[in-house]
C-alpha cells in the first residue's frame, strides 16, 4: 500500500563537466536554460497525511520510487497531486480495471470509471492493481520483470516533465531479491515538450525575451541525454559488491531518436537467457539484466550511439571488494596471441566501379550511387583515407599475416579475434598511424590497465594506456571467465566487436573496428575455425560518416577538385560522405560471400554508428536460425551484434540487404552466392497442398483518418495567471487538415486486393474478422510443405510485382527480384514452403512474413503495396485455410507512410491541392504532413475491427517496415502477451523495426475497450494509436466507440465540488462533426480552467462550432445563447 504524491522539483542535472560537447547542454545564457529545470516528480510517503516522505535512493534521480510486488500481491497506490496541473498514474505489466487504468482516452466509459483518468491539483485518487498469475514472470523470465508507471494524460509531455518510475513484478517468494538491484532509464529528456518549458525559460534564461523556441540550437540544448535525469557521469550511488549477484532493471523512454545501446564496461550479464554486455533500449523497452560483477573498480555505463555518447548519456558504477576471498582466474589458462597494428590506408568503397544490381557505373548521372561516388570540385567521391586494424605474424611487426581467401569479405574490418571460455587473450597493438589510438573489446574481462577507453575512473595508472601514441606498442590482456561465455540458450560462439576508444566516434568512423568471438570450451579447432561450421562470415552494417572522420580535411585536400570551394556544413556535401556500407563496401561491391549448398554457415553480424544506424538485415532466398526460431533477418543497432546459423538449400545468387528504406537506396545491399559443390542431392519435398489466391494491384482513394474526430488538441493553462491563458497545440492538424500546403488525409494509393477467380471481376468481400486489415493486402495462410500460387493481375497504371519473405520463390534463382508485371497483365508467382520456412522448434504454431512489390521496393511499399503471409506447422489450418488452434488472429503493420516518396505524389498535389507539381513549393509543413504515422494505413483511432470476446485465445501478427523513423514500440493496455525467443517471455510492449515480424500470443481476459499504440513519443502525437475491445463473456457483442458525444453539465452539477464537476464532464471529449480536424480527448487543462471560472458563476464551459471546425472554449453567460453545445 503506497502513498505517492506529485511534486514540483528543480533538477540540477550535473555538477562537473569534463567533455567539450557538454557546453551545449550545460551553459546558461541569454537564451539558454542551462542544466537546471523545474520538473514534476513522484514521491512516496508513509501515510495519507503526506507529511513524512520515505527517502529514495540517490541513484533514482528524478525517477519515482521503485514499486515492487510479487505474484498474487495487490498494489494499492494512493495518489495526491501537489502539482499545478492534472496528472495520473498508469502502470505497465499488471492487471487493472477501468477505474484504475490512469489513462485518459475515449474508451466508452463514464462515471467512476473515468475518475482515475487524472487527478486535479489538490485532489486524491486510489489505484488498485492486482498482480495476477497470468501477468507474472514466465518460467524462463527473470525473477523480477521490469515495468514502469507514468502519468498518462498527454503521455509524451507528462513523462518529459518527469512523471515516471520503475515497477517490478516478481515471482512468488523472490521479491526480496529485487533489493540488490538498480533501475536505470535511458532517455533523451526533451525539455522542449515539458509542461514547464515557458516557466524554465522565464526562470533560468538570462534574457527570456530573446528566446526563439523554434530555434534548432535552442531545442538541441534542451534535449538532455540522461540516465535517470543525470548526464556526463553525474548519476550517484551505483555501488555494489564484487562476486555478489545483482540485477539491472533497464528501460528506455522518449522519441524516434531514443535508440539506445546500453553498454556496461568490464562486465557481461544475462538478458532473457542470453549473454551480452550491451542491450538495446527504445521507448518503453523493459529489460532485466542479471550480473555477477567480478572486476573491482569504477566502470562506465554508456549509450554507445554516437550522438548519445557525445551528449553525455553515461554513468559510473563502483564494484567494491566486500569480502576477502574473491574468485580469481586460473593462471594456467590457454593463451591466444594476436599482433595487430593501426595503419592508414586508401580505402575504396566501390572497387569494382559499378552497381552490381543495376550494372550502371557508380558515378552514373542520376543513379542512386552517384551521390556517394561522384568526384568533383566540391565532392570527394568513393575513395577515402582511412585507418584499419591489420594483423601481423609477431611482435616485430615486420611481416603482415596473409589473410585467408575465405576472409576476403572482411573488407575494412580488422582480423577476427577468437577465444574460448577460460582463455586469456594477449593482443599486442602497434600504432603505425599518425595519431593516438587504442583497442577496446566487448564481451571479455580485463583489468583497468587493459581497458583502452579514457574516462575519470579514479585509477591514475590506467589512463596512460587508454591510448597508444604513434610509433608505440602496448599489450592488452583480456580474459574469458567461466561465467562469461555463451549461456545454455546461446549459440556456441557469441559475436562481439573491438574498436578504438580514444575518441570512440571519430576512431570508428575513421575505420578502427573488428570482430571478436567468445565461444564455449572445445568449440574451436586448432586453426581457430569453428567445429561443425563450414563457412563463417562477419558483416558490419554501419553508415561510415566521413564527415566525422579524423581524415576529413586530408580527404578534401586529396580528392576534391577545388578544396577552397568545399562547404563542410553543406547538407548535400555531408550526405555524400555518409557511406551506407557493409564491411566498407556499397552497392554489391562486397566480395567473397560464397558458400556451398547444404553448408553449415554462421553469420556474425555487427552494428555500429549513430541513431540512424538502425538496420533491418535480411537474407533473401534462405532463412536463418536464431536460437530455435525461424527468421530471414534480424535488427542491428550500434554496438549490438548477433550470431545467425544458416544451411542454404537453394543454389543461386541472393541478396543480403538492409531493409531500412534509406539504407537500401543508399547502397547497403550485397550479394551472396550458393553453389552446388557436392554430388549428393537432397530428396525433393512433396508438396501437400497448393493454396491458390487471386490478387490484383489496384489504385484507390485512401483515407488515412475516416474517424477524424480522434485527433487530439491539447491545452496548456498557466494557473499562475489571474485569468487563464490558453496555449493550444493541435498535434493532428498537420496530418489531418487540408490547406495551402497540406493535402489532408485522402491520397491516391495502390493496394493488393483479393478476387474470387481469375476473371478479376468480383472482389472478394472482407469478413468482419478481416475488417482491421485496411490498407494491407489479404492475409495469406500456408502450412509447411505447401505451395502458394498467386495469380496476380496488375490493374494499376505502372509496373508492380509480388514477392514474399521467408518462402522459396520459384524461378528467382537466376535473378534477385521477382518478375515485374506490367499494367493490364496477369502473372503467376509460385512460392514453395519448405520446412525451413515454417516455425522453428521454439516458435509459436504460426510465424509472420510479409509480401510486397519489388519493382521498386521503397516507392512501391510507400505507395501501399504490402500484405501479410502466415506460415504454420502442418495440421494447424482447417479445410478453409483458417487456423483451428486459436479463436482470433489480427495483423498490424506499424509504418510511417511517406507520401513524399509515393509514385502518386504529383497526382495527389494536382487532385487535392489543385496545383501544378512543377510550380509547387515543397514546404517543411508539406513534407511533414505527408508522413502518416499509421497502423494498417489508419491514424488517430481510425482503425476499427479489433474486437474479440473474453477468454479468446488470439495471435497478433506484428509487422515493422519503413525507414529510420520506423522504431515502433507496440503497447497493449490492460493485457500482457507471450512472445518467444528460445523460450516463452512476457511483455506488454514489443519492439518493431524495418523488416521485423513477430507473432505474439494474447489471451483476452480483461473486458473493455483498451488503447493500443506505439509508445514512441512523437508517434503518439502523430496519431499512431487505436483501440481494441474485449467483449465480456456472455454479453452481447458491442461495437467499439467510434465517436463519443460530450455535453456540458447543468447548473446543479456545476455547483458541486470541482472533483464532482470533473467527474460529471467525463472528460472524453469526442464528437462527430464534418470538417472537424482537432478533437479534445485530453483537454484537461482548459476544463480545469473553465471550472475555476465556473466556481464564481462567471463563465460556462461549452463547445462552439466555429466556421468549419469545433472549439472548446469559455463563454460568458451573455454569450451562452450563441453557444452550440
Amino acid at each position: 500500500c503506497l502513498f505517492l504524491s506529485v511534486l514540483i522539483f528543480v533538477s540540477e542535472l550535473f555538477s562537473r563537466l569534463n567533455i567539450r560537447f557538454a557546453s551545449v547542454y550545460a551553459t546558461r545564457g541569454a537564451n539558454r536554460i542551462g542544466r537546471v529545470y523545474k520538473k514534476a516528480i513522484f514521491r512516496q510517503y508513509t501515510d495519507d497525511t503526506y507529511s513524512q516522505e520515505i527517502p529514495k535512493a540517490a541513484w533514482l534521480g528524478f525517477l519515482g520510487p521503485v514499486l515492487k510486488a510479487e505474484e498474487e500481491d495487490v498494489f494499492i497506490v494512493h495518489l495526491k497531486n501537489f502539482a499545478s496541473r492534472p496528472y495520473s498514474v498508469h502502470p505497465h505489466g499488471v492487471f487493472y480495471d477501468k477505474d484504475s487504468e490512469g489513462a485518459l482516452y475515449p474508451d466508452g466509459t463514464g462515471g467512476k470509471s473515468k475518475e482515475d483518468d487524472f487527478v486535479v491539483p489538490g485532489g486524491n485518487y486510489t489505484y488498485t492493481w492486482p498482480v495476477r498469475k497470468s501477468y507474472s514472470p514466465t518460467l524462463a523470465d527473470s525473477n523480477c520483470l521490469t515495468w514502469i508507471y507514468h502519468s498518462h494524460i498527454d503521455t509524451p509531455r507528462d513523462i518529459a516533465s518527469g512523471l515516471i518510475g520503475p515497477l517490478l513484478v516478481c515471482k512468488k517468494g523472490t521479491e526480496t531479491g529485487a533489493a540488490n538491484a538498480f533501475a536505470l532509464m535511458f532517455s533523451i529528456v526533451d525539455e522542449n515538450v515539458s509542461w514547464y518549458l515557458d516557466e524554465n525559460i522565464n526562470t533560468f534564461c538570462l534574457e527570456p525575451a530573446t528566446v526563439n523556441k523554434e530555434d534548432e540550437g535552442f531545442q538541441t540544448s534542451n534535449r538532455m541525454h540522461a540516465i535517470n535525469g543525470y548526464i556526463y557521469g553525474n548519476l550517484p550511488g551505483l555501488e555494489m559488491c564484487a562476486d555478489a549477484p545483482m540485477s539491472w532493471h533497464l528501460f528506455g523512454m522518449g522519441s524516434e531518436i531514443d535508440i539506445h545501446a546500453a553498454y556496461f564496461y568490464g562486465h557481461t550479464f544475462i538478458n532473457r537467457d542470453q549473454r551480452a554486455d550491451v542491450v538495446g533500449l527504445f521507448a518503453a523497452t523493459f529489460i532485466t539484466a542479471e550480473m555477477t560483477p567480478g572486476n573491482p573498480g569504477r566502470w562506465l555505463i554508456t549509450c554507445q550511439v554516437n550522438e548519445h555518447l557525445r551528449g553525455g548519456m553515461e554513468a559510473l558504477y563502483d564494484v567494491q571488494v566486500c569480502q576477502k576471498n574473491l574468485s580469481r582466474p586460473s593462471p594456467l589458462s590457454h593463451k591466444r596471441r594476436y599482433y595487430i597494428a593501426a595503419e592508414e590506408v586508401l580505402w575504396n568503397y566501390g572497387p569494382d566501379g559499378y552497381d552490381k544490381f543495376t550494372g550502371q557505373g557508380l558515378n552514373a548521372t542520376g543513379s542512386e550511387s552517384a551521390i556517394y561516388f561522384t568526384q568533383g570540385i566540391d565532392r570527394i567521391g568513393g575513395l577515402y583515407w582511412k585507418v584499419r586494424y591489420v594483423e601481423y605474424t609477431d611482435a616485430t611487426f615486420s611481416e603482415r599475416k596473409i589473410q585467408p581467401k575465405n576472409m576476403k569479405h572482411l573488407g575494412i574490418l580488422g582480423p577476427v579475434i577468437k577465444a574460448e571460455v577460460g582463455d586469456t587473450v594477449l593482443v599486442t597493438f602497434a600504432n603505425k598511424a599518425r595519431r593516438s589510438y587504442s583497442i577496446m573489446a566487448h564481451g571479455v574481462s580485463f583489468s583497468k590497465l587493459s581497458e583502452g577507453a579514457p574516462y575519470l575512473d579514479g585509477n591514475h595508472q590506467s589512463t596512460g594506456w587508454s591510448h597508444v601514441k604513434p610509433g608505440e606498442t602496448f599489450t592488452y590482456k583480456w580474459r574469458v571467465p567461466e561465467n562469461g561465455g555463451p549461456s545454455e540458450s546461446d549459440p556456441p560462439c557469441l559475436t562481439y566487436l573491438y574498436y578504438s576508444a580514444t575518441d570512440a566516434v571519430k576512431d570508428t568512423n575513421s575505420g578502427l573496428v573488428g570482430p571478436l568471438l567468445v565461444c564455449r570450451k572445445n568449440t574451436l579447432n586448432e586453426d581457430g575455425t569453428q567445429k561443425g561450421i563450414d563457412r563463417e562470415f562477419y558483416l558490419l552494417f554501419s553508415i561510415f560518416d566521413e564527415n566525422d572522420s579524423w581524415y576529413l580535411n586530408k580527404n578534401i585536400e586529396a580528392f576534391t577538385g577545388d578544396p577552397s570551394k568545399v562547404d563542410e556544413n553543406d547538407a548535400d556535401f555531408k550526405e555524400s560522405n555518409k557511406m551506407h556500407a557493409v564491411n566498407g563496401y556499397l552497392f554489391g561491391n562486397l566480395p567473397g560471400l560464397a558458400m556451398c549448398k547444404d553448408d553449415k554457415v554462421s553469420w556474425h553480424l555487427i552494428g555500429l554508428g549513430s541513431h540512424y544506424d538502425m538496420h533491418g538485415v535480411q537474407f533473401q532466398g534462405n532463412n536463418i536460425d536464431l536460437r530455435g526460431t525461424t527468421r530471414d533477418g534480424l535488427a542491428l543497432f550500434p554496438h549490438l551484434s548477433g550470431t545467425a546459423l544458416m544451411q542454404p538449400d537453394r543454389v543461386g545468387t541472393f541478396k543480403v540487404v538492409c531493409r531500412t528504406f534509406d539504407h537500401f537506396v543508399g547502397g547497403m545491399k550485397h550479394l551472396y552466392e550458393v553453389s552446388s559443390c557436392r554430388n549428393a542431392t537432397r530428396a525433393q519435398q512433396q508438396r501437400s497442398a497448393v493454396r491458390l489466391y487471386y490478387i490484383a494491384a489496384e489504385e484507390v482513394e485512401w483515407d488515412y483518418a475516416s474517424n477524424k474526430s480522434s485527433a487530439p488538441k491539447i491545452y496548456n493553462i498557466s494557473s499562475n495567471e489571474e485569468r487563464y491563458t490558453k496555449q493550444e497545440v493541435c498535434y493532428g492538424h498537420i496530418f489531418l487538415s487540408q490547406g495551402e500546403d497540406l493535402i489532408g488525409t485522402k491520397y491516391k494509393k495502390v493496394v493488393y486486393r483479393e478476387y474470387t477467380n481469375g476473371n478479376f471481376t468480383q472482389r472478394k468481400e472482407r469478413t468482419e474478422e478481416e475488417e482491421h486489415l485496411e490498407i494491407l493486402g489479404p492475409l495469406l495462410h500456408a502450412e509447411v510443405g505447401d505451395s502458394v500460387l498467386i495469380v496476380f493481375k496488375n490493374k494499376a497504371s505502372r509496373p508492380y510485382s509480388v514477392s514474399a519473405h521467408g518462402v522459396e520463390e520459384v524461378g528467382c534463382e537466376e535473378q534477385t527480384e521477382a518478375p515485374i508485371t506490367l499494367p493490364g497483365e496477369i502473372n503467376t508467382y509460385r512460392w514453395n514452403v519448405p520446412e525451413r520456412s515454417g516455425p522453428g522448434k521454439t516458435d509459436p504454431n504460426c510465424i509472420t512474413w510479409v509480401y510486397y512489390s519489388t519493382a521498386n521496393f521503397v516507392k512501391d511499399t510507400y505507395s501501399g503495396l504490402i500484405g501479410p503471409l502466415v506460415v504454420c506447422r502442418k495440421g494447424i489450418l482447417d479445410e478453409n485455410g483458417l487456423r483451428k488452434d486459436i479463436d482470433r488472429e489480427f495483423t498490424l503493420l506499424f509504418m510511417v507512410f511517406d507520401e513524399n516518396k509515393s509514385w502518386y505524389l504529383e497526382e495527389n498535389i494536382e487532385t487535392y491541392l489543385h496545383k501544378s507539381p512543377d510550380d509547387f513549393n515543397f514546404t517543411k509543413n508539406f513534407v511533414e504532413g505527408n508522413s502518416k504515422h499509421a497502423i494498417n494505413g489508419k491514424i488517430y483511432n481510425s482503425l476499427l475491427g479489433l474486437t474479440m470476446n473474453e477468454g479468446d485465445t488470439t495471435n497478433w501478427y506484428l509487422i515493422g517496415m519503413g525507414n529510420e523513423v520506423d522504431v515502433h514500440t507496440v503497447h497493449f493496455h490492460a493485457q500482457t502477451f507471450i512472445f518467444k525467443t528460445d523460450k516463452d517471455h512476457r511483455g506488454d510492449v514489443y519492439d518493431l523495426f524495418p523488416g521485423t515480424f513477430q507473432t505474439v500470443e494474447v489471451v483476452a481476459e480483461n473486458p473493455g475497450t483498451w488503447l493500443l499504440h506505439c509508445h514512441v513519443a512523437d508517434h503518439i502525437h502523430a496519431g499512431m494509436e487505436t483501440t481494441y475491445t474485449i467483449n465480456k463473456s456472455g454479453a452481447v457483442a458491442e461495437i467499439p466507440p467510434r465517436a463519443l458525444r460530450w455535453y456540458h453539465s447543468d447548473v446543479g452539477e456545476r455547483q458541486g465540488s470541482k472533483a464532482t464537476q470533473l467527474s460529471a464532464l467525463h472528460f472524453a471529449l469526442w464528437w462527430e462533426a464534418p470538417g472537424n480536424h482537432c478533437m479534445l480527448p485530453w483537454a484537461v487543462s482548459i476544463i480545469w480552467g473553465c471550472l475555476n471560472d465556473m466556481a464564481s458563476n462567471s463563465y460556462f464551459c461549452c463547445i462552439l462550432q466555429c466556421e468549419s471546425s469545433w472549439c472548446f472554449t469559455r463563454a460568458s453567460p451573455e454569450a451562452l445563447a450563441a453557444c452550440r453545445p
